[in-house]
């Protein structure tokens, strides 16, 4: 069960909340960085799940800050631009709750963090800006595209990428410059294409009434999870 914490970016409060695996023992932590709208039930529930079935301590992030979730669509994608528009500026937001999550005192300092939409560009952001404390991280149906050039060898972090073949908010124009971008960056980055699968593919609560391209799918929700699962097991052992 999530209980509420609290860290701070600069002189913004940020209201997470965080998940402790059972018993006493230090574990890796993994920052969970929500879609577009914000840190909510979705985030909470894979915190509690990546507690609980893979021992990790898990940080429901909140990068808009004071628990602020937008009132609508439109409103979302103003935030959302105003954070990609000015790269550093979301790096610091999300490296405040790895900060946070490795002073824990149930964390063992070794970091990793997930993200959903938004939050899984995110994870790739803080990948691209080369983060020192992010060792992994995982995107489900995330933004791909950037305008950050990479220098090869400057992304030490081992990513997966799960991705709706079928997205349209990142089709396959934006998937294939992102492989581009991560073989010439020479990235060690896992790439998923779920073939017929569309955006929000982890998200119950899509259910393609408002727009055909973002619905949930549960085999393809189910084998992510137990990839993302998989490639910790392999990075943390």
């Amino acid at each position: 069960m999530t209980t509420a914490f609290d860290y701070v970016d600069a002189d913004t409060t940020c209201k997470g909340a965080i998940a402790l695996p059972a018993g006493d023992a230090r574990a890796p932590g993994i920052a969970i960085f929500a879609d577009i709208g914000g840190i909510g039930d979705h985030t909470k529930k894979w915190a509690d799940r990546i507690a609980a079935e893979l021992g990790y301590v898990a940080l429901a992030a909140d990068v808009y800050g004071e628990g602020r979730t937008p009132v609508d669509f439109t409103e979302g994608l103003k935030w959302i631009a105003d954070f990609r528009a000015d790269p550093p500026r979301l790096v610091a937001r999300a490296g405040a709750a790895l900060e946070a999550l490795k002073a824990h005192p149930r964390c063992d300092g070794r970091l990793g963090a997930i993200g959903f939409c938004f939050g899984g560009g995110t994870v790739i952001d803080i990948a691209r800006a080369a983060h020192p404390l992010m060792s992994t991280g995982v995107s489900f149906h995330g933004a791909l595209d950037t305008t950050t050039e990479v220098p090869p060898g400057s992304i030490h972090a081992k990513l997966l990428i799960a991705h709706g073949a079928e997205d349209p908010l990142a089709n396959y124009a934006v998937l294939t410059a992102f492989l581009t971008e991560m073989a010439t960056a020479e990235v060690d980055c896992q790439t998923i294409a779920y073939t017929g699968v569309v955006h929000s593919f982890t998200n119950e609560s899509a259910d393609g009434s408002f727009m055909a391209g973002i619905k949930y799918n549960a085999p393809t929700a189910r084998r992510s999870y137990n990839a993302m699962a998989a490639h910790f097991a392999e990075v943390f052992g």
